[in-house]
Formats: structure tokens, C-alpha cells, sequence
């Protein structure tokens, strides 16, 4: 694998010193080590840590396969607390070695419940550099597929405890301009449900203006209550590159790779990362990253950023993650102007003399591709770079950006900033970007083409104060007022509302009460979505924030996809029971808080391999005490504690509180087939549900039969239900 282009550009960009240039060529030629982290929020984590350290490392460590043998995970020994792993083997490893492959699959059942989260190991920078704390508004602007968005929400979710999720007086908003990739996003982050986060659907670089009530932003709305501008504490900008830092799992880079997919994603780059200046609180943190190693996407982009917000600073954080192995960010690069790497010029000035005024009119190049001549001051040397071969990692690109303490920005500075960003206060379309992101580029690595200085665009108007970016492009004239106005509704945008319902909601009431809800239950912060005033079928439950920005804020300017956590659902009942509503699984560790502790029952292993064995096991099959226990109890939703501790062979570590609906004669563990198979795993050591068993049938293998209830009674079909108790995004 070779492209000379690649090695002539970057061995003139002077990355690095010659003499570690083959070793960083023979990094790139090597497939990327399989990297996972076990998620952070939750008491479990540790606990999960230490069954890898005392079950899989010692079982893999004397593995041979084919005569040769084969290294067990190790720990990243920067990452904090121990809590990720690599591990280098092919997949016809994985695949036929007996023991590679239990420790796969207990990797691919934690992962679906979120317990383990499979990501490279650069991507889980950002969100470590970011310092994120539970109180903390904070957006990610170009978030799917959603990897750095589960590690934020595990810092908001910081005092979650194993059974319980904490509300945290934070907010996390995970951006994507993608349609299609904003609802992967929702998908992936449904594995650790929040009820701080929202998912929108915005051009990252034009993201509008978000409007609180003044000074108490968490405070209730009144109809002529004065609003400001929503600001955050933390933003991350892992912005969409060219990837070329992902050569090793993105082998096709190879073949297409040239210079001009960096410029074309310069001026974009730029415009998020000025957005996100912008929107930042005093004392503030932004962190700027890609999977690229080109200096146009990285050092040129930070310093066109500085030098338009006089403001902000780079952090020096040469001081955190001190086993990182990390290169200082360079202050000199020579960006080409076509494929050819040999065209080439000193200074912008030196380029724009070559072109006549049509060309200049056409070119894509700005004067911000070029280092400024100012770089030393803006001490680039404190971004850091990562190449693979210093730790046997991919790629990548990392800068942290803050509000210059000694620097407050006065009022009418904040009302003139907010003044120009009304003009993006619009409902922003469906924006398509480059799909080369830092978490995941695609095979397809064409030439990335971004049409970045169209002076039509509302991105144009926006930044037009901006001289190194903007200035160099005639712009329209922005819209007038009434122009904005007509354009806040979004007609594309098809996604049902959100709204609030009252506390004392006759529904809402019915089920604090069925469900034995305690009188503290934030019943002044839940959600539905029955925008034609339909009967509500489920209930969302948020925070006091996070209800202040869906109050003031159109949803349709702000494309909101999802918010909240689903908490609450209608269940169809089976013969002879009404109607109820039951406490969903992903919702239960928010729920569970507030449920009266003398409603939820206890019971042991036996029962739970009984709950797994069979999808509605009869009443009768369990054993004592638990079946008179669940007799005695009324149809419907119930919860079940399982203590900590031993059952035969198997340990329980922590305590597990699970959701169950009581038919008349059966009962149905409320959680779906995956999280059922990695509890079995994790408990018992083998697979025992009956989708394992129903999956081995198909594959011709006979399966004992379990006795089930198959009457009309049964309410919900196999793997019918929502996410387990412990979840997060991978």
C-alpha cells in the first residue's frame, strides 16, 4: 500500500522528523488494533472491568492458534481508571479460536446494552479533553455516529449510580446536519437513555440562536418575560475531514487520496468552529479535532479561527493524559493549489498574483489556508498530533480552545454578536456533508468537493465580518426582517412535536398512582408527543433546562429529532385486564427514584434464569417465594430487585433492578432479546433465553422445551420491548 502523492505532501509539510517517517509508514500498512472502552457512568463499569481483568485476560493470555500464540487485551494506560482495552487479533481469530471467540461474544452482548462501547481509540479524546461536568450545557455540533456523544453523556451522567440514573441539572444537544445519520445518532445514544439530551437536525455552521428566559433559564416561561441567548459551557467541533488519519481501517484511501480533499473542507471547518466561538460562555472550552493530518484541516483552521476572535486562547494540556504520547501542532505548512503537489506557493499573496480575475473569482483557495504570519503567538505548538505509530493507534488532530480569562465581553458586544447571529436564527434545511467524519469515513474517499465560499449561502452572510474567510467572497445582501420571519417554518420538516403536559395532567396522575410513583417525581418536566391532541400513548421525562429551551424555541427552527427519555408507555393489556401504562426499560433507571421501595419486589437468581429461560413463563414455574409474591399481585407493570450476590455457580456483583408485566397467569421480563442474552452470558456463563435456543433450532440443533403461556393473554411478542436497564452508545 503506497501513494506517493501522500508521502511527497506530507514529507514536505514536515510533520515529523525524517527519521521516525518508515516507522509511521509501516503503522499506516498495518490494520488498526480492535479498541473498546467500558462505559464510565455507571458503578457497574468497574465491576465489568474487573471481570475482564480476572476471567478473559487470564483465559486468552495462553491462547495459541494455528502453532502461534496470541496476545490477550491490554489496557490503554492513558485512558483514565483502566476502563479501555485493545486487542490485535485478525478476525479468523475471533471467528474459530474457542476462546477469542467467548470473549467476543461477551464484547458484542455488552456492547448491545451499552456496558461496553466499541470505539478507535483517538475518538475518545475529544470528549476526555472537553471536561465535562454533570452541571454543564454542553453541544456536540457534528455528533453522529454518536461515539464522543455517549462518553459526554457519561460525564453529565457522572453521580449515576447501578440502578439509577441521576437527572442531571445539565444539557447535552448532539447535532448532526445528516438526516439519515441524525436518527443513527438517536439510535446509538438510546443505549444510554438521558433526560439531558436533545438531538437536532442543523447545518453545524449556521446553528441557530437558542433563547432561555432571562436570568434563570431553568425558571417557568411567562408570556412577557424577557429572553437571552442560550450559551455553553463545553463544545466539541469534531468536524468533517478528508480522514486520511484512518488510512489504516479505511484502506481505500490508498488509491484516491490527494492534497485537494483538505482545501475543499478548509472554509466549512472554519465556519463550525467560528459558529461554535460564538456560542461559547466566558471561561468556556471548545475542542477542534479530525482524523486528518493535513495542517489545512487542523492548524490552518484554528489559527483562521484565533485570529478572526481575538478572545479565545489555545489551552496548554500538555499536563492531562500524561501517557498519551502525543507531537506538538507545527507553525509552517506549504498547501498545494491543484492535485499536483508540486504546485505550490509561499504566501496567498504570492497564489492570487498567478490569476487572472476570473480566476480569482473561481478559486477556491483563501488566504487562510497559508500560516499567518502571527503563528508563534498563537501558540499552535499546544494542539496535539497523533501519529500511529507512537501507540499503534490511528491518526488524529486535537485542539482546546478557551474564552481568555482576562477578557470579558461586554454587553454591547454580546447584543451586537446576537444581532449578526439572528440572521441565522432561520430554520435551517436538510444539510448534506462530506461523510468522511473522524468516528467513521466511508469506503468511498472520492474527492471531497464542499461548495464552502458560495456567497449565497446563509453561512456567507453570517461570517461576513470575517476577513481572512469571508471577506475574500462578494456577498448578497442580508434578508431583511420580514424575510427571516417568512422563513422560520420549515415545510421539510415532517418530525411531531414536543409539549409539555400539565402536572396535574387526569393521565399522567393515573399513572403516578398505578405505578406507585412517590410525590417528588418530576411530574412538572414530562413530554409527550401527540401533536393533534390524540390520546398520549407514551411519556417523556426531562429536565428543568432542557424544558426551558423546547418552551422558547420553534421545533421546527430547531429540527428537534428527539428529547428527553422515554419513560412511560402504553401497554395493551391481554384478556380480562384493562389498559394500562408500564415503566419502560430504557426508562426505569430514571424512574426508579421515585418508586415507592415497598412496590418493588425481591427475589433471587433462580428466578431471573427462570425470566430468561422462557419469554412468559407461567406463574406456577417459579420457585418459592417468588411465585406466591407474584400470584398475589395485581396484572400489570411491577419491578424486581435482584440483591448482589451468589447462586450456585453464578455471582451477582451488583444489585439488578429489572421491569416485568404480570399477565393472569404468566409473566414477561420487559427487556429485549440482546440485553436477555448478555445477562445470561454475564450470569450464568452460557446463553439460555429462548431466542438463543430458537436460533440454534433453525441452525438444525435440538433445544429443550421450556413451559411457556400461549394463550391470548400474552402482551408482547419476543424482543418486542425497549433497551435493558444498562445502556449506553457505541
Amino acid at each position: 500500500m503506497n501513494n506517493e502523492r501522500f508521502s511527497n505532501y506530507y514529507k514536505a509539510q514536515n510533520i515529523m522528523p525524517d527519521s521516525e517517517w518508515e516507522e509511521f509508514m509501516g503503522a499506516l500498512r498495518t490494520p488498526l488494533p480492535t479498541t473498546f472502552r467500558v462505559a464510565g457512568s455507571r458503578e457497574i463499569a468497574h465491576a465489568l472491568n474487573q471481570t475482564i481483568q480476572d476471567t478473559y485476560v487470564p483465559l486468552l493470555s495462553n491462547a495459541v492458534f494455528e502453532g502461534e500464540s496470541v496476545p490477550p487485551p491490554a489496557q490503554i494506560p492513558w485512558y483514565p481508571e483502566g476502563l479501555a482495552w485493545q486487542f490485535n487479533v485478525s478476525k479468523k481469530v475471533l471467528r474459530k479460536s474457542v476462546e477469542f471467540k467467548k470473549f467476543h461474544s461477551f464484547l458484542v452482548f455488552e456492547t448491545e446494552v451499552g456496558n461496553i462501547s466499541r470505539q478507535e481509540a483517538v475518538s475518545m479524546l475529544p470528549p476526555l479533553l472537553l471536561d465535562v461536568q454533570p452541571h454543564h450545557c454542553v453541544i456536540d455540533m457534528c455528533a453522529a455516529p454518536g461515539s464522543k456523544t455517549a462518553q459526554l453523556l457519561e460525564a453529565l451522567h457522572a453521580h449515576d449510580t447501578v440502578t439509577s440514573t441521576s437527572i442531571p441539572p445539565g444539557l447535552l444537544i448532539a447535532n448532526d446536519s445528516d438526516y439519515k445519520r441524525a436518527h443513527l445518532l438517536i439510535h446509538q445514544s438510546a443505549r444510554l437513555p438521558s433526560p439531558a439530551l436533545m438531538v437536532t437536525n442543523l447545518d453545524a455552521s449556521i446553528y441557530p440562536i437558542l433563547k432561555v428566559p432571562s436570568g434563570n433559564p431553568a425558571g417557568p416561561r411567562t408570556a412577557k418575560k424577557l429572553q437571552d441567548q442560550l450559551l455553553f459551557d463545553r463544545i466539541l467541533c469534531d468536524v468533517p475531514c478528508s480522514g486520511d488519519g484512518t488510512l489504516r481501517k479505511n484502506v481505500g484511501i490508498w488509491k484516491h487520496w490527494q492534497p485537494m480533499d483538505g482545501n475543499g473542507l478548509h472554509g466549512l471547518q472554519v465556519r463550525i468552529l467560528q459558529r461554535a466561538m460564538r456560542m461559547l460562555k466566558e471561561d468556556g472550552r471548545i475542542v477542534y479535532s479530525t482524523c486528518s493530518l493535513n495542517p489545512v484541516e487542523n492548524e490552518a483552521v484554528v489559527a483562521a479561527a484565533l485570529n478572526s476572535h481575538k478572545d479565545f486562547e489555545l489551552l496548554d494540556v500538555s499536563m492531562q493524559l500524561p501517557q498519551l504520547i502525543r507531537r506538538p501542532g507545527i507553525t509552517t505548512w506549504r498547501p498545494t493549489v491543484d492535485r499536483s503537489i508540486n504546485t505550490v506557493f509561499d504566501t496567498y499573496e504570492d497564489y492570487t498574483q498567478t490569476l487572472d480575475e476570473t480566476q480569482r473569482e473561481d478559486s477556491k483557495m483563501l488566504s487562510s489556508h497559508w500560516p499567518p504570519s502571527n503563528t508563534k503567538e498563537l501558540n499552535l505548538t499546544r494542539c496535539l498530533r497523533i501519529y500511529p505509530h507512537l501507540q499503534d493507534t490511528g491518526g488524529f488532530f486535537v485542539a482546546v480552545l478557551q474564552r481568555k480569562q482576562s477578557t470579558a465581553i461586554s454587553y454591547s458586544d454580546r447584543k451586537r454578536e446576537a444581532e449578526q447571529d439572528d440572521l441565522a436564527d432561520v430554520s435551517a434545511p436538510e444539510t448534506k456533508k462530506p461523510k468522511l467524519l473522524s468516528d467513521e469515513p466511508p469506503a468511498d474517499n472520492s474527492e471531497a468537493s464542499v461548495d464552502v465560499e458560495n456567497p449565497s449561502t446563509p453561512a456567507a452572510v453570517v461570517n461576513s465580518d470575517i476577513k481572512d474567510v469571508e471577506g475574500e467572497r462578494k456577498s448578497t445582501p442580508a434578508p431583511s426582517r420580514s424575510q427571516q420571519k417568512s422563513k422560520v417554518a420549515d415545510p421539510s420538516f415532517k418530525e411531531m412535536p414536543y409539549t409539555f403536559v400539565a402536572s396535574d395532567d387526569p393521565v399522567l396522575q393515573s399513572c403516578i398512582e398505578r405505578l406507585k410513583l412517590t410525590s417528588d417525581f418530576p411530574s412538572h418536566n414530562i413530554l409527550v408527543r401527540n401533536p393533534d391532541g390524540g390520546a398520549v400513548r407514551s411519556f417523556y421525562v426531562t429536565n428543568p433546562l432542557v424544558k426551558a429551551v423546547v418552551e422558547n424555541n420553534d421545533y421546527t427552527r430547531l429540527r428537534l429529532l428527539t428529547c428527553g427519555t422515554k419513560v412511560i408507555t402504553k401497554q395493551e393489556a391481554g384478556r380480562g385486564l384493562d389498559t394500562q401504562f408500564r415503566v419502560l426499560g430504557e426508562g426505569l433507571p430514571v424512574v426508579l427514584p421515585y418508586i415507592n421501595p415497598e412496590s418493588i419486589m425481591t427475589s433471587e437468581l433462580s428466578t431471573l434464569k427462570t425470566l430468561l429461560e422462557a419469554y412468559y413463563p407461567l406463574c406456577t414455574a417459579f420457585p418459592e417465594p417468588f411465585q406466591s409474591v407474584i400470584e398475589a399481585r395485581a396484572g400489570g407493570s411491577h419491578i424486581v430487585r435482584f440483591p448482589s450476590g451468589k447462586w450456585k455457580d453464578s455471582t451477582l456483583t451488583h444489585d439488578l433492578v429489572l421491569p416485568l408485566w404480570k399477565s393472569n397467569v404468566s409473566v414477561t421480563l420487559m427487556i429485549d432479546k440482546k440485553a436477555k442474552s448478555a445477562l445470561s452470558l454475564r450470569l450464568f456463563g452460557e446463553d439460555i433465553t429462548t431466542a438463543a435456543r430458537e436460533a440454534a433450532q433453525k441452525k438444525g440443533r435440538a433445544a429443550p422445551e421450556i413451559e411457556t403461556a400461549r394463550d391470548s393473554e400474552e402482551v408482547q411478542k419476543p424482543g418486542e420491548d425497549d433497551n435493558a436497564l444498562q445502556m449506553d452508545s457505541s
